[in-house]
């Protein structure tokens, strides 16, 4: 350690939220250049390429073979996708000599560049082919170290079939190959239904590590099994309303400045009217993919999920309707001015509900589907929350708090019938588009992921499989006690013969400094050599995870290491 490129420190950045953050920074992991951009220091940078070594096996196992693509990439192909404007936000562009390019945040465009001459027959197929790469993402809000970066290290694959059923088999061979990674670093995951989002695909797999500083959440029914993240998950659609009986006709009512749900339902309070969120109805102005105003309606007291294909107007937008009245837009009437409607299945025909009356300071109660207006489809258009009844069997539903550590996706022709090149010929000499895969895990994101979930008050607490060092020497009053030196050195020199990775803390600093930093930094194994342990022929050896520590002879100490380490070893699946 007097070698050691790092330095702990006792007080985290105060812009550190998350404990990974605060921990890998005070153990002298990472270091801060700018927001969202990090470096890793030696102990960091060995935890980062032992979660490559694993990727790397479970990839290479699975029949994948692993090439690097360009992180400069032009920005011609983004443009033949789209992805150029509809990813804008994110991507990070260059103006060279040679052109203008992107720094690539994903790669589906440039590995069908790259591989598909290679892949021109349906003989070359199937084929997978995976990179270890660093992406870059121009986030607007990097935070929490490691989880959310500008700059960080992907794992992604991708791969190539000549059909449905086949790019089903590929996707179940890496789908599986993902369960194998997770096994083996060692933390909980749950592989969860999600959003495709700006990837594509319809079939997509979120691994979730269930962690407190997630800014992800899944639904999760412990009767049936059904998992789906926040953004995919739906809820049962069996909706009955209760029923209010017959319904009296719809009547004005004035609401003034009250726009919100809360306020509109406070201020007919004040009126004698007793009326719940629940029994309001939310109207969003939204527009569809050929730009066509459509209104989306869900219970007041829930949240709206977009649906895909569309997007809320803007206020450029909104103002071309001058029928829309911000705060009480409603569905009454609006058919017949050509206007699409959707809503939720939680909105029933046998309730009276209160709804924006399309004009400033006016709603409208006791309004009734299929009487006062018309909904033309109806979808889950609501934010799962606790408690929602499951799609699957209606039972309760939890939500968890966690983080996405890798995603899967079936993305079929999404990419192919974009890209021109992306063909091969069919056994009958047709021209064939592939079907595709790509899946993607965040390299530099899991030594955040793991810190997360494996800690405790006095620091981190590494699994053997990507900790570091499998041990931590710690030798007390190293240089000024011989026999401690001695012991030391011994046990140093033969575990790092055995191939038994071992750090020795040599300093000249006090046992409280030594063993502080041990559990700070989080090693496994820590073994303890001190001046009143050596002089009665012992030597401790204590499991980090545990905080379990015993004694044993100096004579059986490598003996007691190395089965310690094989241990760990087979309780973490490193060995399966």
């Amino acid at each position: 350690m007097t070698r050691l490129v790092a330095k702990t420190q006792r007080q985290a950045p105060v812009d550190a939220e998350a404990i990974s953050h605060r921990l890998l920074v005070r153990a002298g992991y990472i270091r801060r250049l700018s927001s969202g951009v990090y470096a890793y220091l030696p102990l960091g940078l060995r935890v980062l390429r032992k979660v490559e070594a694993i990727i790397r096996q479970e990839f290479d196992n699975a029949g994948a073979q692993e090439v690097l693509l360009p992180a400069l990439q032009p920005v011609e192909i983004w443009e033949e996708t789209n992805r150029s404007a509809t990813m804008d936000d994110v991507l990070m562009r260059l103006e060279v000599r040679g052109g203008k390019f992107v720094l690539g945040p994903t790669h589906e465009e440039a590995v069908i560049a790259a591989v598909s001459p290679d892949l021109a027959s349906y003989r070359d197929l199937p084929a997978t082919v995976y990179q270890i790469q660093t992406k870059f993402r121009d986030e607007a809000r990097p935070r929490f170290g490691l989880l959310r970066t500008r700059e960080f290290v992907m794992a992604d694959a991708y791969s190539f079939d000549e059909s449905k059923e086949a790019m089903r088999e590929s996707y179940r061979n890496i789908f599986d190959a993902y369960c194998r990674i997770f096994d083996r670093i060692g933390v909980e995951y749950y592989p969860v239904e999600a959003d495709s989002g700006s990837i594509g695909g319809d079939v997509n797999h979120e691994f979730m590590v269930p962690a407190a500083i997630g800014e992800d959440h899944f639904a999760s029914c412990s009767n049936c099994g059904y998992r789906a993240n926040i953004e995919a998950a739906v809820r049962s659609s069996n909706f009955s309303g209760g029923g209010q009986g017959e319904v009296g006709r719809s009547y004005e009512v004035e609401t003034g400045q009250a726009k919100s749900i809360d306020e509109v339902v406070d201020l007919l309070k004040s009126k004698g009217i007793e009326v719940r969120a629940s029994e309001t109805i939310k109207t969003m102005a939204l527009k569809s993919k050929d730009s066509k105003l459509t209104l989306a309606l869900v219970p007041g007291d829930r949240v709206l999920k977009v649906p895909h294909g569309y997007a809320p107007l803007s206020g450029e937008e909104f103002a071309q309707y001058p029928f829309l009245t911000l705060g009480s837009i409603g569905p009454i009437s609006m058919g017949d001015r050509g206007v699409r409607v959707i809503a939720d299945n939680s909105i029933v025909s046998n309730l009276g509900y209160v709804v924006g009356g399309n004009a400033e300071g006016i709603h409208i109660l006791d309004a009734v589907l299929g009487r006062d207006f018309s909904v033309d489809d109806f979808d889950n258009l609501v934010v799962v929350t606790q408690g929602d009844s499951c799609p699957r069997c209606e039972a309760p539903m939890d939500l968890r708090r966690s983080v996405e550590a890798g995603h899967t996706f079936q993305l079929g022709l999404t990419y192919p019938q974009k890209i021109r090149s992306a063909r091969f010929s069919g056994e009958d000499g047709s021209e064939t588009m592939y079907f595709m895969g790509c899946y993607g895990i965040g390299v530099s994101r899991f030594p955040a992921v793991v810190a997360e979930v494996s800690n405790d008050d006095a620091g981190l607490i590494w699994p053997i499989s990507i900790a570091p060092f499998a041990v931590h020497l710690v030798a007390i009053n190293f240089s000024g006690n011989e026999e401690v030196k001695a012991a030391a050195e011994q046990i140093y020199g033969e575990l790092s013969k055995l191939g038994i990775e071992v750090i020795l803390d040599d300093r000249d600093v006090g046992a409280g400094v030594k063993l502080k930093d041990a559990d700070l930094m989080g090693m496994p194994i820590h073994v303890v050599v001190g001046p009143k342990t050596i002089a009665n022929g012992l030597i401790e050896i204590k499991l980090r995870s545990a905080g379990s520590s015993r004694s044993v002879p100096l004579n059986l100490a490598i003996d007691s290491i190395s089965e310690t380490v094989v241990e760990l070893i087979g309780n973490s699946a490193l060995s399966a």
